[in-house]
């Protein structure tokens, strides 16, 4: 899709759903020997992600993963829509959107493999990291030029509030 068409879209996002490995993690995981599953966070997207719900978006997780820690720093962040074990996103989707009245095409979704894939076909902005699957790059309205994990989520969050004149640099 050209520049100026998906800039045009972004003007319509409400909320933005991103999945957890892949998108605000990078593909790798740790093994800890109890079982546990060490994962790593880009802080340029947490900061993004927090100015975009004090800024009003509606933001949302959804994942197949339990990690109850990631849940934990997500809810620092003023998420509270976090889907975990989610086997169907596209229920987990039409049930975010029901409960804040939105139309699949004010939803920014941001995944990276086949699992994103039924969801992504159905709504409104399908984005994804540079290093996603092809299957997923050919239904994306944009790639990101960075990968996983590696500031992609702050990349779409930044030119969603920037379109709307929400970019602003905050007092902390």
């Amino acid at each position: 899709m050209e520049e100026k068409n998906f800039k045009q879209l972004l003007k319509q996002v409400k909320a933005m759903v991103f999945d957890v490995d892949g998108v605000l993690t990078d593909s790798s995981i740790i093994l800890m020997p109890n079982g546990e599953l060490v994962r790593t966070m880009n802080m340029r997207d947490s900061i993004a992600m927090r100015l975009a719900v004090k800024n009003g978006y509606r933001l949302c997780i959804i994942t197949g993963g339990n990690s109850q820690i990631v849940k934990q720093r997500l809810n620092r962040l003023g998420i509270d829509d976090i889907y975990l074990k989610t086997e169907n996103k596209l229920d987990a989707m039409k049930e975010f959107v029901s409960i804040y009245e939105l139309d699949m095409s004010e939803v920014l979704y941001m995944g990276d493999d086949l699992v994103d894939y039924e969801v992504m076909s159905k709504i409104g902005v399908p984005v994804c990291p540079k290093d996603a699957v092809q299957e997923i790059k050919s239904i994306s309205v944009y790639v990101s030029h960075l990968d996983g994990g590696k500031g992609c989520v702050r990349d779409v969050i930044e030119q969603v509030m920037k379109i709307s004149g929400k970019w602003v640099i905050p007092k902390f």
